[in-house]
């Protein structure tokens, strides 16, 4: 069964950084594509970045220049640099897997604020 893991949340202030981590059960190799989505309070979970199997990344407007998405294989991670952060950056961020189905972790919060 697949699982994943999330890390690396916590309160920023404006314009700081964090890096969140998702560490996958099984190699993330076997995965059609990984994701970071995020939900604020009051919101629906929007599409952060993704990153295929074959290491094609995409960003939503919000957040390009600012964040990036990577991976490394041998660790069964994907991480999410996040840089500049803003207060409207505040929300849960959870990791997603597509395979045959899709796949979520339990989500790490990010709060920015001074």
């Amino acid at each position: 069964q697949v699982q994943l893991v999330e890390s690396g949340g916590g309160l920023v202030q404006p314009g700081g950084s964090l890096r969140l981590s998702c560490v996958a059960s099984v190699s993330i190799f076997s995965f059609n594509a990984m994701a970071w989505y995020r939900q604020a309070p009051g919101g629906e979970r929007e599409l952060v970045a993704t990153i295929t199997s074959g290491g094609s990344t995409n960003y939503a407007d919000s957040v390009k220049g600012r964040f990036t998405i990577s991976r490394t294989i041998g660790r069964n991670t994907v991480w999410l640099q996040m840089n500049s952060l803003k207060p409207e950056d505040t929300a849960v961020y959870y990791c997603n897997a597509v395979l045959a189905g899709s796949y979520w972790g339990q989500g790490t919060q990010v709060t920015v604020s001074s």
